[in-house]
Order: structure tokens, then C-alpha cells, then sequence
């Protein structure tokens, strides 16, 4: 599998196959595991990352979960490559940085990915679409299981998994789950809700996760903290709490259908009219429109248009997919021409 073979498939967090997909777009659980006696990653020199990066990559692909899976080493690849695997949310916007000795493992159907040599040696990933946290962590304690038979983890019988940053160290999960909630934002609730995640426990990111802003009103919902509690109680913590947010979002639509659906129409129109007349658009523009449009599908107002298309559009007119398909670099100008022909094209 080559990176040119992902441009020709669905994101998993992007099929909108799974529960409450209409507002739930994808659940990810995340390990971090490092391999004892050796320094994490930041403190490595260069033969132990050498060493940490092929260690990880054949116990990965020795595995029956990772057999038929690609490895990356990121320092072969171009900047529009790493970008492209970001943008389709294989790996962290951190680890397409500083990329020498560093790795990147990603199974064919783009559900299982491991990172190697971020911020700790093993960073495993599992993406389900819509509300599947269970499942996904079903999927992960599997992987992790074969992993911990091939490499020996950095373990404490008082802090659990040993991680670089001290919050991560316990069971090392995250659990976090990406929500589209355009209802609460058109309404000016969504501080007030986010403001009550933070509260139980919880940190809101935006699109590509830690140090991003929200986006196209989405929102990345994840737990604050991996110790003191079994991962079982991470899972139904955080299911929990989302499962009161989409109560809220969907109460929320409702309102905005029965008691202000013209204003509802007319915002889903123009973003509508905009995204099928425009002949230049820039990315931030591009999402923001989507958002309402796909509000739209969801609630019946646009009905020209199927949601799997809509989510297409949220990856495909990003600045690495525009330039992969394009099959070379364009300048933002370039891009913004392009993403608009596309858009065209896709919605007609």
C-alpha cells in the first residue's frame, strides 16, 4: 500500500456507518507505551531511536492485526505526504514535525495506526466511525495485548504505564470522540456546553486535536486524565457525557427545524449556493460551509445531497489532498482555485 493508494479510499471516521453518525463523526481510543529501559523520545540519543523505531515496526508487523499493514519512515516521505497523513487523522500534527527516526505503521483500511518515536515510542491509534468507543477500545486492548507479548513495556506497579508526560502514565488512554454540533453554535449554547465538559473532566480540541482551533463546528471531546481509573471506566465516563451533548445537540435541532426553520433554510442555501457558484474558496471558508450544508442533509432540508459526499469534502478539500490529487505542489492560490473546481464538481 502506498500513500497514493489512501487518496483512492474512505477515512474510516469519515463513512458515517456508525452510531449517531450525524453528529458523532468518529470515536478513537489512543495508547501511549513506551519500551522499558530505553529513554523516551525526547531524551534518546540517535542509535536508541534507531533502535526504539525498528523494534516497534517488526513487533507491529509480526502481529495478526498489522501483517498486511504499511510502514512509513517519515523522513522519506515529502511535507505534502506527512501533511496528507494528518489531514486524514493517521497520525499527530506533532509528529509530522522533526520527523528523523521517526515512523508511522497504518493498517489497509485505515482503522489501526501506530506512531512511532512521538512524544513516546508507541503512539497506537483505532478510529471507529460515529459513537463506537467501545468497540474501538475493544479492538485496542486486543492490539495492545499482542504488542506487550513482543516488546516489554515501561511498567510501575504505582504509576501504571510510564509515559513522557505525566499525564498520560496510569492505563496510558485516551478516549476521545469528534462531534459536529453547528445547532449549538447557531444558537449560542456551545460555550456554555463546552464549558460543562470541561468541568466532568474532559478537554475539547479542535479538528486535529491538542493546540488546534474548532473547526466547521467540530469539536474533539477526550479525557483529561488516564490514572485512578481502569479503562473501562474512561469508555463509559466519556460515552456518558456525549451521549448528553448529542441529546443537546439534537434537542437543539429540533428547536432550530420547527421554530426557525426559514432562517435554518436560508443559511443552508446560501452556504449551498456558495459552495456549487464559487470559482475561488479558501479552506476555513470551505468548512464553515460544509458545516451548514451538512446540517442541512441531516435535518431534511437539503435533500439533493447524501452525507457521505459532504464528509468527502471535508478531507478531499484539505491543502494535501487538493496538491496529492493534483499530483504536485500548488501555492495557496492555486489550492483555493482548485478546492472550488472540486467542490463544483462533487455537488453539481
Amino acid at each position: 500500500m502506498t500513500i497514493n493508494d489512501l487518496l483512492k479510499q474512505d477515512s474510516e471516521w469519515l463513512r458515517c456507518t456508525g452510531p449517531n453518525a450525524d453528529i458523532v463523526m468518529s470515536s478513537r481510543t489512543r495508547l501511549a507505551r513506551n519500551i522499558e529501559k530505553m529513554p523516551f523520545s525526547n531524551r534518546a540519543n540517535k542509535a536508541q531511536l534507531e533502535n526504539t523505531l525498528c523494534q516497534v515496526r517488526d513487533a507491529a508487523l509480526s502481529t495478526n492485526f498489522l501483517k498486511n499493514a504499511t510502514f512509513f519512515r517519515l523522513n522519506d516521505l515529502s511535507e505534502i505526504d506527512r501533511l496528507f497523513l494528518v489531514e486524514r487523522h493517521l497520525m499527530s500534527p506533532e509528529h509530522a514535525n522533526n520527523v528523523e527516526y521517526k515512523g508511522l505503521i497504518v493498517d489497509p483500511k485505515e482503522i489501526v495506526s501506530v506512531m512511532i518515536n512521538e512524544e513516546d515510542h508507541l503512539r497506537i491509534q483505532v478510529l471507529q466511525s460515529g459513537l463506537n468507543l467501545r468497540e474501538s477500545w475493544r479492538i485496542m486492548d486486543e492490539i495492545d495485548t499482542a504488542f506487550s507479548k513482543k516488546l516489554p513495556y515501561a511498567y510501575s506497579s504505582k504509576w501504571g504505564y510510564l509515559t513522557a508526560c505525566p499525564t498520560n502514565s496510569g492505563t496510558g488512554l485516551r478516549g476521545s470522540v469528534m462531534l459536529h454540533l453547528p445547532a449549538l453554535v447557531f444558537s449560542g449554547q456551545i460555550n456554555k456546553i463546552l464549558q460543562a465538559i470541561a468541568k466532568l473532566g474532559l478537554n475539547v480540541r479542535g479538528f486535529y486535536g491538542e493546540g488546534t482551533e474548532a473547526a466547521g463546528n467540530m469539536f474533539q471531546v477526550s479525557n483529561q486524565a488516564s490514572m485512578g481509573m481502569t479503562e473501562d471506566d474512561i469508555i463509559d465516563s466519556i460515552n456518558k457525557i456525549i451521549n448528553q451533548t448529542i441529546q443537546r445537540e439534537e434537542s437543539t435541532r429540533n428547536s432550530l427545524l420547527f421554530k426557525n426553520k426559514e432562517a435554518l433554510a436560508d443559511r443552508v442555501s446560501r452556504a449551498y449556493g456558495t459552495l456549487k457558484s464559487a470559482h475561488i474558496i479558501s479552506s476555513n471558508e470551505t468548512i464553515t460551509l460544509l458545516s451548514s450544508i451538512r446540517l442541512g442533509v441531516d435535518l431534511g432540508v437539503l435533500k439533493s445531497l447524501d452525507r457521505r459526499i459532504v464528509n468527502e469534502l471535508f478531507i478531499l478539500t484539505q491543502p494535501a489532498h487538493l496538491q496529492k490529487l493534483e499530483g504536485h505542489a500548488l501555492s495557496s492560490s492555486e489550492r483555493d482555485v482548485k478546492r472550488a473546481d472540486l467542490i463544483r464538481e462533487k455537488i453539481r
